[in-house]
């Protein structure tokens, strides 16, 4: 079972949303998502400045095995990417929770609250593995 820290939300998606001190979100993909693509190779940084919708592309990380578009799980502006993934995509793969790939300043903060917790997220990812 892939890890899945208590303290984030998740998009269905699979990407990982934390709520930071400041009010800013960091977004980066799960453990079940990173073991899924395998070896990352490559990740396509959005700018900073661009502004998403809930839902919308925001990257692409690309595998040995696939390349998985990234969504932003909540709307808002960003405010910074992860320019060391450029140089070091497998970040990623040996660190999910920590390597984030960019920041946002939330639209609505209260968007987070339709995301899952790592038990919804956790059933959600049970319940996708038992219907193949």
């Amino acid at each position: 079972m892939s890890d899945i820290p208590a303290d984030l939300r998740f998009a269905e998606s699979h990407e990982w949303v934390r709520l930071e001190s400041d009010g800013t979100v960091s977004v980066g993909i799960s453990d079940h998502a990173q073991e899924a693509l395998g070896d990352i190779v490559f990740v396509e940084l959005t700018e900073v400045g661009k502004v998403f919708a809930a839902g919308d592309q925001a990257g692409v990380v690309e595998s040995v095995k696939a390349a998985s578009d990234i969504y932003a799980p909540v709307g808002g502006e960003v405010l910074a990417v992860n320019e060391e993934l450029g140089g070091s995509p497998e970040l990623l793969n040996a660190d999910p929770y920590g390597a984030w790939i960019f920041k946002l300043h939330p639209s609505n903060v209260q968007e987070l609250d339709r995301l899952l917790d790592a038990a919804g997220y956790k059933a959600s990812f049970l319940m996708a593995v038992r219907a193949t």
